[in-house]
């Protein structure tokens, strides 16, 4: 088997073609999720904890002054962007509910689904019966 044979096989295979699916809705469904973060929580989530815009929370650690945007201070040496990692984590944690909830959903409608009839026995063979007839037979 040629390794071409070998690479088209493995690529068409069910299995490839569901995961390539699943990473691009994935992806898709990620940038959904991080849009709501960015654009509509962490907004509201700024204004309760006193207005300022939540990515720019950082810690300066080569003597930059106060009040400086996050680019701004980027710019003039290294920063502990603290407020970046708090809008990632809180992202992660939507996408991981927001998975959940599809995961919880999928198998209850996987434990509702009936589950198939089962089986008609296989007739009985024709040896089978014939020796059956000649017992009944016998005993009479």
């Amino acid at each position: 088997m040629g390794f071409m044979t070998e690479f088209k096989e493995f690529a068409v295979k069910g299995n490839v073609m569901d995961l390539a699916v699943g990473v691009i809705i994935g992806g898709a469904f990620g940038k959904i999720v991080d849009s709501v973060v960015n654009d509509l929580i962490m907004p509201l989530v700024g204004k309760v904890v006193g207005g300022l815009d939540f990515t720019n929370y950082y810690i300066a650690l080569s003597g930059q002054a106060a009040g400086l945007t996050l680019a701004d201070a980027k710019k003039a040496g290294a920063v502990f962007a603290y407020g970046n990692f708090l809008t990632v984590a809180l992202n992660f944690v939507i996408l991981a509910f927001i998975i959940f909830l599809m995961i919880k959903q999928i198998n209850k409608l996987k434990s509702e689904a009936p589950a198939p009839a089962p089986a008609a026995p296989a007739p009985t063979p024709e040896d089978i019966v014939l020796l059956r007839e000649i017992r009944d037979s016998l005993k009479k």
